[in-house]
Formats: structure tokens, C-alpha cells, sequence
């Protein structure tokens, strides 16, 4: 908020959770007077039940980022949904029939099918996650293309090059071996906000995505009566540690972001971010 205000900049979330309505408290989505005082956008946009595919939020958030002539803050954790905005990344067509058929064969079978097509494939597919070997096949059926042709495209190139598609400045807050007390103290700052209450009000209503969400997913248990609160609350921390652990580790391969730590304050941290976009000409 702060950056936001400094700068006149408004501001998209590209937090894969925020985008579910009534997902409030347990996604932590600025608060309303917030939303007053900078713009925001990607957030309440679909009903808990609902899927939302990368696809779908790259098309409304690049929609949002074409109506604003100034500077936008892109802000949030999911890596794949912030580069979605950024880079030249392609998402081929999806279909559930397809897809059912291919879950409904052998693991192994998939596998081999995949290898046939595309000896290389393991260059480019992680072959011992299943669900991106599915997928892998999904799209060789739907458009023809093995991953090793996909891979072979000026903008897959520039993906993996990180070579953006607009004009970017990125920074990354690094929170260090605080990182566990921070989120711990946030969760109960969810549960005394009325968490469990959430998700009560959920239950029943909201569909697989957004009931896998990290800390919905396990206070569900608790609302279910399956766990106690404080194994809930544990498992919740556990899993967002972790969630938070692999986020900071997709986004240090990227070197584009430059990396500041959070200790100095909120103010302070805010001040330097300033900096660094009023050098690259990124205020308004």
C-alpha cells in the first residue's frame, strides 16, 4: 500500500487464492478500505466453486494491466501467475474428456505412450510427476505438439530465458530465518479474525481448487470434526511454511528480481522499493 500510494500505482494480485470470493480471512486479501485507497485488481473475481485456469487470469489480468496507462504493482506469491503477466508464456487448449481418458490408463503406459512420441521428452517433462505427464500427452493429443517441439519456440526460449514481455522492475522482499515465526503468528492472526468461521461458511459451497487452498484445505479438517484445532493449526503453519519455501525458491532463479530484506520495517522497505522505481523511471 504504501509503494502503491508513493508511486500512484495500482495494484494486481497475482495470488492464485485471492481471485475465489468469500476466500477472504484464510488468503489474507487487502482489506476494503484498502481497495478504497488503491485500485486493485484480480481479486473476488470467481465464486469458490468455480475453476480458474492460468489461461483465464493471464487473459482478464493483462486486460486489466492494457486499461492502466501508469505504473502497476504486480504483487503475491504464485510464480506461475505472476510470469503469466510478464512473459511470453503460451497455454495450449485443455480438454476434460481427453484428459480423463489419459488418467484412466496405466502410469506406466502414459509414460511409455509420452516416449514414443518424443524420446526427449524427459529434457522437458519431469517424467516422474505424473499429473505433468498427463498433461504433456493431453496437448500431444489435442494439437500434435511433443514437448520437445514446444520447448523448441522463440517464446519458450524467451520464457526460459526470462526475457520479459512488457517492461518490468521486480523486487522481492526476503523475510530470512524468520520466515516460520512470521507465518505462524499471521495464522492465529486469521484464526482470531474468525478463520474457522470462514470456512464453515464455505464448506460445502466451494469447489476442488479452491478447497485445496494451504490452511483452508486443513481447517476444513477441523470444521469436518476429523482433526482438533491445534493439530489443524499446526498442519496449517507446516504446509504454509513449506508453500512459502518453495515460492522463494522459484523466484530466486530469476534474476530479474532484486532482492531487499523486510527487518528495516515496513516504511523503510517501502522507501527503498521507491528508490528503485523512481531509477527506472517507474513513478507516475
Amino acid at each position: 500500500m504504501l509503494v502503491a500510494e508513493a508511486t500512484g500505482a495500482e495494484i494486481v494480485s497475482v495470488d492464485s487464492m485471492q481471485v475465489y470470493r468469500r476466500m477472504d480471512l484464510g488468503t489474507a486479501k487487502p482489506t476494503a478500505t484498502d481497495r478504497v485507497r488503491v485500485a486493485h485488481h484480480m481479486i473476488d473475481v470467481v465464486d469458490p466453486a468455480d475453476g480458474y485456469s492460468v489461461a483465464e487470469f493471464r487473459i482478464e489480468a493483462r486486460q486489466a494491466m492494457s486499461s492502466k496507462d501508469g505504473p502497476l504493482l504486480i504483487t503475491g506469491g504464485s510464480g506461475l501467475h505472476f510470469r503469466s503477466l510478464v512473459d511470453p508464456m503460451d497455454f495450449p487448449p485443455t480438454d476434460q474428456a481427453v484428459r480423463a481418458s489419459v488418467e484412466s490408463q496405466r502410469v506406466e503406459d502414459v509414460r511409455e505412450g509420452l516416449l514414443e512420441a518424443d524420446p526427449d521428452a524427459g529434457l522437458h517433462v519431469d517424467m516422474a510427476n505424473h499429473r505433468r505427464v498427463v498433461r504433456a500427452v493431453e496437448i500431444l493429443r489435442l494439437t500434435g505438439a511433443t514437448p520437445s517441439r514446444r520447448a523448441a519456440t522463440p517464446r519458450a526460449q524467451a520464457v526460459r530465458e526470462y526475457r520479459a514481455e512488457v517492461p518490468m522492475v521486480a523486487v522481492g522482499l526476503d523475510p530470512g530465518e524468520d520466515l516460520p515465526g512470521r507465518i505462524e503468528a499471521r495464522f492465529d492472526r486469521m484464526l482470531s479474525a474468525g478463520l474457522i468461521e470462514e470456512v464453515e461458511h464455505l464448506a460445502g459451497v466451494w469447489g476442488v481448487t479452491a478447497s485445496q487452498a494451504v490452511g483452508y484445505r486443513e481447517m476444513s479438517r477441523v470444521v469436518a470434526g476429523e482433526w482438533s484445532l491445534e493439530q489443524g493449526r499446526r498442519r496449517a503453519i507446516e504446509a504454509t511454511t513449506a508453500l512459502a519455501r518453495r515460492q522463494r525458491t522459484y523466484f530466486r532463479r530469476d534474476p530479474r528480481i532484486k532482492w531487499m530484506d523486510w527487518h528495516d520495517g515496513p516504511e523503510a522497505v517501502a522507501a527503498k522499493v521507491v528508490e528503485v522505481f523512481e531509477e527506472a523511471g517507474w513513478t507516475s
